[in-house]
């Protein structure tokens, strides 16, 4: 599960920029037993309308890309 949560955490890093150049961040807070990756989404991203969008479409499309096992990026 270490190497998966490094996976992850990298896969992360990788796309804070985005959000970060809009004013946001993101913070992994929980990898579930069941591969469920619960995030808190920061800044910016906290209020924006297109949040949703931006974790499922951005966000978890990446995670699950990178780290197959990866069932589901929410946000908490």
């Amino acid at each position: 599960m270490d190497e998966i949560i490094k996976k992850i955490e990298k896969s992360i890093d990788e796309v804070r920029p985005y959000l970060q150049a809009d004013g946001g961040d993101i913070s992994l807070i929980e990898v579930t037993p069941d591969y469920i990756v619960k995030v808190k989404l920061l800044g910016a991203c906290g209020s924006c309308p297109f949040s949703i969008q931006t974790l499922k479409l951005g966000v978890e499309d990446k995670l699950k890309k990178d780290v197959p096992q990866v069932k589901e990026v929410v946000s908490v």
